[in-house]
């Protein structure tokens, strides 16, 4: 039986793992920042020799990009600090690191979608810590796999919910028609994520729904959903620029792990199970 840890495990996707992961199966750790600080070497160190995981999956992050740009020594100690002391505990002993990335590592400026191969860019704090967690990794494990998604929602704070919050008081979204993705569901990149605890499969993935659209049609989709289309004015906004962060899996097709399912199938589920409207 492998012992598992979840790092920062409240999170949208620790969430979904902690709901999904069979602990018949699996000897599962889970943790908050309250428990253990990636940013405290010792801490890590001293959790790791306790438990001995063979598998760590890292959750933990400051995705906010607001909050990232008004407090980047916080944004770089838990994204890019945090991830180099998982990965140098992880190495110490041999066991796999999956990290948890994000789009945010490219620009935003190519016509097609990023794939595993094109050379980051990130433009804000967020992209650029976690782009360094990735340089840490790759620095510091030899059993690492780094997944990067996109627009990712669950639990807590995310654009559904906030869409879901201006429906509920009947106020206005307002969501950008130049910036495209491809939104994902926690629940269904926690099943990209659980294959790679038994798989021999290491390296960066791109692990996003099926299909891309942007931010305006993504809030539409959602309204549509709850049946409020006639009734919730979604505002269209324009950057000056396109944003284009839509990404390709195609590392998880190489490797023939199964993608996550169409992006509007997954909402539409993941509304249905939370009950609409909180």
């Amino acid at each position: 039986m492998k012992n598992v840890w979840i790092v920062g495990s409240s999170g949208h996707v620790g969430t979904a793992l902690t709901e999904l992961l069979d602990c018949m199966k699996y000897k599962m750790f889970f943790t908050d920042s309250t428990e253990v600080d990636v940013t405290n070497r010792q801490l890590v160190h001293l959790y790791i020799t306790r438990i001995r995981p063979d598998v760590i999956i890292n959750c933990a992050a400051i995705t906010n990009n607001e909050e990232c740009e008004k407090n980047p020594e916080l944004a770089y100690a838990v994204n890019a600090i945090g991830a180099r002391n998982l990965a140098v505990e992880a190495q110490a002993i041999e066991a796999k690191l999956i990290q948890l990335s994000t789009d945010d590592v490219f620009d935003g400026k190519l016509d097609r979608a990023y794939n595993e191969f094109d050379t980051p860019n990130p433009q804000t704090v967020y992209g650029k810590s976690k782009y360094a967690g990735e340089k840490f990794i790759e620095a510091f494990s030899n059993k690492y796999v780094i997944i990067r998604s996109s627009w990712v929602y669950g639990t807590g704070r995310d654009f559904v919910s906030y869409a879901l919050n201006q429906v509920k008081n009947n106020g206005e979204i307002e969501a950008h028609t130049n910036e495209y993705a491809c939104p994902t569901s926690a629940e269904e990149l926690a099943k990209i994520v659980a294959q790679f605890i038994d798989n021999d499969c290491f390296g960066i993935y791109h692990a996003v729904c099926k299909g891309a659209c942007s931010r305006y049609e993504f809030a539409t989709e959602i309204v549509k959903n709850l049946g409020k289309e006639n009734s919730i004015n979604v505002k269209a906004r324009e950057y000056v620029n396109p944003v284009n962060s839509v990404l390709d899996n195609m590392m998880l097709r190489i490797d023939g792990i199964e993608e996550p399912c169409e992006w509007k199938k997954a909402l539409k589920s993941h509304i249905s199970k939370i009950g609409g409207i909180r």
